[in-house]
C-alpha cells in the first residue's frame, strides 16, 4: 500500500507542477520534453542491475518501453487539443476514467476476481471522476469533437494496461528502474524530433525556468511509474483494485491540493465527488 500511496502523490504534484507553470511562465511543451530527458536519467542513476546499457535492447521488454514512450508523446498531444476543442473538464474526465480499460482486461487476461462489492466501488469511483473533475460550464462543441476525448480515453487506458503487462509477463522488479528509464528515453527521443521543428522557438524561449520545470517533473514523473509499476505487485490488491484507486485518488488528492495551494473554489457537487471517491476507495480497497 505504500507503493500505491507514493504513486498516488507523485502523480498529483504532476499536475501541481503543471499548475505553476503558469506563473512561472514556464514554456510547457520545452519543459515536457526536458522532463524526459531527466527521468530517464534518474532511472538509470537508481538502477542497480548488472545489466549493461548496451543489452537494453535485447531485454524482452524493449519494444514494449518504445511503444509505451511514442503512446506518451501522443496521448499528451491529443490531450492539449481536446482541452482546447472541448474544455478541461471533459477532458479530465475522459483522461480518469480510463482506468476502466485495464480494470476489463485485468479481469480478461488475468482471471481476476471482482466482488459484487468492488463493481459497486468501480461504479461509484466513475461517478467519484466525472463530478470531481466538474470545474467549469461544459463548452458547446461540435459532435465530431468528440473524438479527441475518445481517443485520449483509448490511449491513456492503453498506457495503464500496457504497464501491467508488460510488468505482469516481461520484467524483473529489480529492472524496474531501468524499464522506467527506457520509457522515458524513448519519449526522449520522440520529443527530440518534434523540438527540430521548433528549433526557433526553442531559442527563444527556453529559460531558466523552463529547465527547473522540467528537472521537477522529471523527477515526479519518474517515481509515479516506478511507484504504479511496485503497487501492482501487491498481494492484497489485485490491477483492478490499483488502477482504481489510483486514478479516483489522484482526482481527489488534486481537487484537495488545489483549495489549499491555489484558494480554488469547488462547488457542492465537487465535494459530493470526493465524498463518493472516498467511499469508492473503501470498497475497492477492501471489498
Amino acid at each position: 500500500m505504500a507503493s500505491l500511496a507514493l504513486s498516488i502523490l507523485a502523480s498529483s504534484l504532476i499536475f501541481i507542477i503543471f499548475k505553476l507553470y503558469t506563473r512561472f511562465k514556464v514554456n510547457t511543451l520545452f519543459a515536457i520534453v526536458t522532463n524526459y530527458y531527466v527521468a530517464a536519467g534518474v532511472g538509470v542513476l537508481r538502477y542497480q542491475g548488472e545489466t549493461h546499457i548496451t543489452e537494453v535492447p535485447g531485454k524482452p521488454w524493449f519494444l514494449g518501453t518504445f511503444i509505451l514512450g511514442i503512446l506518451f508523446i501522443v496521448v499528451f498531444n491529443l490531450m492539449a487539443k481536446a482541452s482546447q476543442k472541448v474544455g478541461v473538464s471533459v477532458t479530465s474526465v475522459a483522461t480518469k476514467m480510463s482506468f476502466v480499460i485495464p480494470v476489463i482486461i485485468g479481469v480478461l487476461l488475468y482471471a481476476e476476481e471482482l466482488s459484487y462489492v468492488k463493481i459497486f466501488g468501480i461504479i461509484l469511483a466513475l461517478a467519484a471522476v466525472y463530478f470531481t473533475s466538474i470545474k467549469e460550464p461544459v463548452k458547446k462543441f461540435e459532435k465530431s469533437a468528440l473524438i479527441l476525448p475518445v481517443l485520449v480515453f483509448l490511449g491513456s487506458g492503453i498506457i495503464d494496461a500496457s504497464l501491467k503487462y508488460i510488468q505482469e509477463i516481461h520484467i524483473k522488479e529489480e529492472e524496474y528502474p531501468i524499464f522506467s528509464a527506457t520509457v522515458f528515453a524513448s519519449a526522449a527521443c520522440i520529443g527530440f524530433l518534434i523540438t527540430l521543428f521548433k528549433i526557433k522557438d526553442l531559442r527563444a524561449t527556453y529559460n531558466w525556468n523552463t529547465l527547473l520545470g522540467g528537472i521537477a517533473l522529471g523527477v515526479v514523473n519518474y517515481f509515479s511509474i516506478f511507484f504504479l509499476l511496485k503497487a501492482l505487485r501487491n498481494e492484497t490488491l489485485n490491477s483492478s483494485s490499483v488502477f482504481t484507486i489510483n486514478n479516483v485518488a489522484i482526482v481527489m488528492f488534486t481537487t484537495l491540493l488545489g483549495i489549499l495551494l491555489f484558494k480554488e473554489k469547488i462547488s457542492s457537487k465537487n465535494w459530493g465527488g470526493i465524498a463518493l471517491a472516498i467511499t469508492s476507495i473503501i470498497l475497492v480497497a477492501f471489498g
